[in-house]
């Protein structure tokens, strides 16, 4: 099992789409980035990942705060971040993007065991309201279920 400091994570995204597939990306920063990430500084909500023209994919939306001690050093919080995959990866994904209704979302940021930030992506559809409707029936009855096994077993 591989040892990671986990970052940010984002937790709408399961909540807000059906997530089929999960891949581990690479991405380009700068470095007061990389210092603000080492204070666990960052915001996923809005975040998505998409291609570019040159058929690079870019992660975009993501807000990374500005470093205090950068000085005029400093990066634009919002930009949008090359992310790295291999050509056969891409490929792949490419080909399932262009299917009607897939996304690629960022789930979570993170560092592995030697120190590069990575990216856990997750190729997924939007969720309509009845769907998410039906996840707060079930976790409820999950927990009322839980909560009655729990007295049962009391008594």
């Amino acid at each position: 099992m591989a040892e990671y400091k986990e970052i940010g994570y984002n937790r709408r995204a399961s909540y807000d789409y059906n997530i089929q597939e999960k891949i581990e990306a690479g991405i380009v920063l700068c470095g007061s980035e990389v210092k603000s990430l080492r204070s666990h500084k960052v915001n996923l909500m809005d975040a998505y990942a998409g291609m570019s023209r040159r058929g690079e994919l870019f992660l975009y939306q993501m807000h990374i705060p500005e470093y205090a001690l950068a000085n005029r050093m400093n990066h634009d919080p919002k930009r949008s971040r090359k992310l790295l995959l291999h050509k056969k990866q891409l490929l792949k994904l490419i080909g399932q993007l262009k299917k009607g209704g897939n996304t690629l979302i960022p789930i979570s940021v993170y560092f592995n065991e030697k120190g590069f930030v990575k990216v856990s992506l997750g190729l997924g559809k939007g969720k309509k309201n009845i769907d998410k409707r039906e996840a707060i029936k079930e976790r409820e009855w999950n927990r009322e279920k839980s909560r009655l096994l729990k007295n049962h077993q009391k008594k």
